[in-house]
């Protein structure tokens, strides 16, 4: 499933072709994605101006000139494809072309200025909706959400507080979106090897140094692999259809059997099951 690094990457790369701009015309060709659309939809959205083009954890937020937000979320296959006049657009290098069949053309949104925006998702995980403005902050998608990692909300002192007394690891507690909003299994397992954490010791247990040294670690990965474009494993790909590239640069994460890459450390990069994911660190500098 993709991660904030793409979710960021696809907002980035959608935000110059929606953001400030009319929506004219709107096409649902299925009644449903993963969750049922809103049955006002196409007639909300038809007419409406994106003022912004958010991010929140996983989620993009399209906040409209109608005190509604549409929100909408990748799943696991989902991606966006944008069309302009000209042509297609898909600067970049390509690994694979992206899936373009046409019965995985689910949501269609056309621009007053003639771009056009189709997301496709052909295993229907992704979902979107409307949700109010003003109301949104409470809605059950995002009322548990912690601070974003890359906000300043998210430091060491918010970290001891969540990890004070947990006898989880470090690892179960950052996955959890009440923790830290956004974060998943790829970018954790990293930043706990960077930081040479145990993600299976209790957390309560780690040290205020080694916090101090967590955070920063999270945000440099993340900051890394926007830049990147992202991990891209499997089916994801960037909104123009190109692979992010930071998988060349992980440290830890798929790379099971080869020597740890921190300096000074000796160690091989384990994988063991942990609550149905796998994790990978380094059986020496994180015991």
């Amino acid at each position: 499933m993709p991660e904030l690094p793409e979710v960021e990457t696809v907002r980035s790369g959608l935000a110059p072709v929606l953001e400030g701009v009319r929506l004219a015309r709107v096409e649902a060709r299925r009644p449903d994605l993963r969750f049922a659309l809103p049955t006002d939809f196409v007639q909300t959205l038809t007419g409406a101006t994106v003022v912004t083009l958010e991010r929140r954890a996983k989620y993009l937020l399209g906040r409209l000139d109608r005190q509604t937000t549409l929100v909408m979320h990748l799943g696991m296959s989902g991606r966006f494809e944008i069309t302009r006049p000209e042509g297609q657009t898909r600067p970049g290098t390509f690994h694979y072309a992206p899936d373009l069949n046409p019965k995985h053309a689910h949501i269609v949104f056309e621009t007053e200025v003639g771009d056009r925006v189709t997301y496709y998702d052909p295993r229907r995980f992704g979902y979107m909706s409307l949700i109010d403005t003003a109301t949104l902050d409470q809605h059950p998608w995002f009322a548990g959400l912690g601070p974003e990692p890359l906000s300043d909300a998210f430091n060491p002192a918010h970290l001891r507080a969540a990890f004070a007394g947990r006898k989880q690891g470090p690892k179960t507690l950052l996955l959890d979106q009440r923790t830290v909003a956004g974060l998943g299994n790829i970018y954790v397992c990293e930043a706990l090897n960077r930081a040479r954490i145990s993600p299976f010791k209790p957390a309560g247990g780690v040290r205020a140094d080694r916090l101090a040294v967590l955070v920063p670690a999270i945000k440099a990965i993340l900051t890394e692999a926007i830049a990147a474009g992202g991990s891209t494993l499997r089916d994801f790909a960037q909104t123009n259809g190109a692979l992010g590239y930071f998988q060349h640069s992980f440290r830890t994460y798929d790379r099971e059997g080869e020597a740890c890459r921190n300096d000074g450390c000796k160690g091989v990069i384990h994988r063991q099951m942990q609550a149905g994911r796998s994790t990978f660190f380094c059986c020496a500098c994180q015991a």
